[in-house]
């Protein structure tokens, strides 16, 4: 009896067969597996580049709180608004008048400048009248500025909470050396707003 062999085909054919379906084994287990987690584990995926670009809505009971941490804190110069008061809003340097775009606060000692909501730091830079200034964005068109700090605790680019210490009351070289005072600023819509129109008012009252 002669020998029986397979053709030369036979063997590649019967070999591609077997790893098809070793391949579609495999397939199959992983997509098993897959489906089994997935039906177990709720996954929330975000978007880094919008996290990062997208400032923190305020909350309806968001209260924006004054600039200061600090007890008997005066107001030296009252915020300019063409109609009560202009006499305290009046800032006098070098033979020159000035509207006083926010209000000029001082103490009897040095004291801390936190921030008054949620935001990101879009300023900080040094000034020769005014020492150190650090501008806030928030949310609704709202940018804070604190002017005439001795020191600073955050830079630019920073993602800050209400009340993070922003720096130090310093001295301010407009109308008198003032020392331990605060220049405080509020920017509503583009536009200089009275800041004491805006504090202890929650956020849908802006």
């Amino acid at each position: 009896m002669k020998n029986r062999r397979l053709k030369g085909f036979v063997l590649p054919t019967f070999s591609a067969f077997l790893v098809s379906i070793l391949f579609i084994t495999i397939i199959s287990l992983g997509k098993n597996q897959t489906e089994e987690v997935n039906d177990k584990v709720d996954y929330t995926y975000s978007n880094e580049s919008i996290v990062s670009n997208t400032l923190p809505v305020l909350n309806e009971d968001d209260v924006i709180i004054r600039p200061y941490q600090a007890e008997k804190i005066n107001i030296y110069k009252k915020f300019y608004d063409g109609e009560n008061n202009t006499d305290n809003a009046i800032i006098y340097y070098k033979d020159t008048y000035m509207q006083n775009s926010g209000i000029l606060y001082n103490n009897d000692e040095e004291f801390n400048v936190v921030s008054i909501l949620d935001g990101e730091v879009i300023e900080v830079k040094k000034e020769d009248l005014l020492g150190y200034v650090v501008e806030i964005k928030h949310s609704n068109n709202l940018i804070s500025s604190y002017e005439g700090l001795k020191s600073v605790n955050v830079k630019k680019g920073d993602r800050i909470t209400q009340e993070t210490l922003i720096g130090k009351s310093g001295e301010i070289s407009l109308d008198v050396n003032l020392k331990n005072a605060l220049l405080f600023e509020l920017i509503k819509d583009g536009k200089y707003v009275n800041p004491e129109n805006y504090f202890d008012k929650k956020a849908n009252e802006i």
